[in-house]
């Protein structure tokens, strides 16, 4: 594969990842996995969460197709575009890492941005947090965020329509 070819690959894949992301967080995480899940919602004082399962379980996804990408592994079977897959899938971890467990939950470090997108996507992931329950829901994404006016008023139809319950401090 070209440099070009690999640098293009990556970058789709860390871009995949989000879609990937959301539809695992919405129909997985707030479906069947919700006890896995739940934690995440709920106040606690542990150090990890069983939430951090779904975390080995992506790292599990790169580990096999760097497996897949592999001739030492794989043989002269090996695919090398798994290799830059796997990377791809690597790299959306470690900015999943960064933004959603650093930024937003403040896990790893503590800065609470006052602008500009880091701030936008704080906003988003509290919003999504608004809900008691896996039912309704917003902002299920970790890197992209829409506009926190947008999604309030999401949250606001889908109480009046009782999808979702909402906390206390956002029904107004």
């Amino acid at each position: 594969m070209s440099t070009l070819a690999i640098i293009a690959l990556v970058i789709a894949t860390v871009a995949a990842m989000e879609g990937v992301a959301w539809a695992s967080h919405k129909y997985i995480m707030h479906g069947f996995g919700w006890a896995w899940h739940r934690d995440h919602h709920e106040p606690h004082d542990h150090r990890l969460e069983k939430n951090d399962r779904f975390a080995i379980a992506g790292a599990g996804l790169s580990i096999s197709m760097f497996a897949a990408g592999s001739p030492m592994i794989m043989g002269a079977r090996a695919w090398e575009p798994g290799t830059w897959i796997g990377l791809g899938i690597l790299l959306y971890g470690i900015l999943y890492t960064l933004a959603h467990d650093g930024l937003v939950h403040q896990r790893w470090f503590h800065w609470v941005p006052r602008r500009g997108y880091a701030k936008r996507l704080v906003q988003a992931h509290r919003l999504h947090h608004a809900t008691l329950g896996k039912e309704g829901g917003v902002s299920f994404g970790f890197l992209l965020a829409r506009d926190p006016a947008t999604l309030k008023a999401e949250l606001k139809a889908q109480r009046e329509a009782g999808v979702a319950v909402v906390r206390e401090a956002l029904a107004d």
